[in-house]
């Protein structure tokens, strides 16, 4: 159990110390909610209605830049911005932690999208939101004609979207995702 617990410390560790560059770089909430206005662009970009499905939501997680590493063990740990009505309100991080047949290292882009009122409120009010354990979320699923397959994602209260993967360890799955608020 304690090789256990060392073990995704170290993931965790590993992943934002590979993360550093780009969180330091965002550093500045200011800088932070620039790089979420961007990330939010190219999602627009990557997905023809996604500006009209996130119109829809109580609010959205933007985490610009997710930097995920590993071998054998990985992390992930980015920073990102709640808009809620269009506006930045909070910021968060995100972090997690596996084991596993892993090698490599990527960055992605994450929304995660409040649906209803109930999901958003009780995902302020933790003082650590786990994906899977707090709250499931949907990942939606984007044709080839970059349009969302509703199907998937009709009436789900949370809604989580990966994209502008770039490096070698695909995986669309969130689930383990922490996320809790950045103080100060």
């Amino acid at each position: 159990m304690l090789r256990r617990k060392s073990l995704i410390a170290f993931a965790v560790l590993l992943a934002a110390v590979v993360g550093f560059q780009s969180s330091a770089l965002a550093e500045d909430r200011g800088e932070l909610k620039t790089e979420a206005m961007k990330s939010l662009d190219k999602f627009y970009g990557e997905v023809a209605d996604g500006k009209e499905f996130l119109s829809k939501a109580k609010g959205y997680l933007v985490f610009p830049e997710v930097t995920a590493a590993g071998l054998v063990i990985g992390g992930e740990y980015g920073k990102g911005v709640l808009f809620i009505n269009g506006e930045a309100t909070d910021f968060y991080s995100t972090k997690a932690a596996s084991l596993g047949l892993k090698a490599g290292a990527k960055t992605k882009s994450m929304i995660i999208a409040f649906m209803t009122e109930e999901a958003l409120t009780n995902f302020q009010k933790s003082s650590g939101w786990e994906v899977g354990v707090d709250g499931s979320v949907t990942v939606a699923k984007v044709g080839a004609d970059r349009s969302l397959n509703s199907s998937n994602i009709m009436n789900k209260s949370i809604v989580g979207f990966v994209y502008g993967q770039k490096g070698l360890m695909a995986d669309l799955s969130l689930e383990g995702s922490k996320i809790s608020k950045l103080e100060g």
